[in-house]
């Protein structure tokens, strides 16, 4: 009798083994999906993503904050961190967006879907203000170009932002075209679509505490099939040129001496160039689509 209920019990072992983990959907993500969530306030969206799909094994998530800071500044943040590591996630922090396509724990990882929801340079001042337009633009770009490295073949980067003015004005469809990216989807972002995510602030000033939508949308690229390995002109270098032009004639020289780029590296992160194993091409088709709804 003990002899059967063994078979029996490694027949069941078996085919728990062979059964294929049901697929699920939050919005735009499967759980078959490798995500890398980068400038996450208090993890609440990666847990969101999380509960959807029963497990956080397909997540890395990740902040530019330290732990330390998170504890100290978004009171769900520990709490959140905990289910995070339950469920299986991978934790990054201190994780530059402009930088991230050179980090340890990245530069050899590849990621289906690449998310960064309400991206914002932190600075303080009107946000209608050129200064802090060009700041924001700089951000983007530089997170789409080390995003790019890190993409699967036929993989997507989502940029979630607000679409009325001022924020129109970062214009990021072509900011990510300059980057060798094409839009394949931009769609109406619905905060309910991801029950307990909290969107925070970006400025430093009261980080825990959220600020009106209004009207955003999440803006889905995919790499061009013609993209260029080289980086493009960044907002920082075009207001550079433009400024040094108007200060002196000699600026003309220097631009083309290659000054343009050496003053510019501090500001510009990462301007290397991509390599051949991180070309995904926006020729290709997914084969794993959200359902209609």
């Amino acid at each position: 009798m003990a002899e059967i209920a063994g078979i029996h019990k490694q027949q069941m072992k078996r085919k728990r083994s062979n059964e294929v983990v049901k697929e699920k959907w939050a919005k735009h993500y499967s759980s078959n999906h490798q995500i890398l969530l980068v400038g996450e306030g208090d993890f609440s969206f990666s847990v969101s993503l999380a509960m959807a799909f029963g497990s956080a094994s397909n997540i890395v998530a990740s902040s530019i904050d330290t732990y330390d800071y998170l504890i100290k500044n978004y009171k769900n943040a520990k709490a959140n961190l905990d289910i995070l590591r339950k469920f299986g996630a991978q934790l990054l922090h201190v994780v530059n967006a402009v930088k991230m396509k050179n980090h340890t724990d990245l530069r050899k990882q590849k990621s289906d879907r690449i998310v960064y929801n309400f991206p914002h340079s932190g600075d303080r001042g009107k946000e209608s203000d050129e200064d802090i337009i060009v700041n924001h633009q700089n951000l983007v770009q530089s997170f789409l170009w080390n995003a790019r490295a890190l993409l699967r073949p036929k993989g997507e980067i989502h940029v979630t932002h607000k679409t009325t003015h001022p924020y129109s004005c970062w214009n990021i469809e072509e900011v990510a075209s300059e980057c060798g990216l094409t839009l394949v989807e931009c769609v109406k972002f619905k905060i309910e679509d991801y029950p307990g995510y909290n969107n925070k602030r970006g400025d430093r000033r009261n980080p825990d505490l959220s600020f009106p939508l209004g009207k955003c949308s999440t803006f889905k690229f995919m790499v061009s099939s013609n993209a260029k390995k080289s980086p493009p002109e960044f907002p920082y270098q075009k207001r550079l040129k433009k400024t040094l032009a108007e200060m002196n004639p000699i600026a003309e020289y220097l631009i083309d001496a290659g000054g343009l780029t050496y003053l510019t590296e501090c500001l510009i992160p990462d301007l290397s160039d991509l390599q051949d194993d991180s070309e995904t091409s926006s020729s290709d088709v997914g084969t794993s689509q959200p359902p209609h709804i």
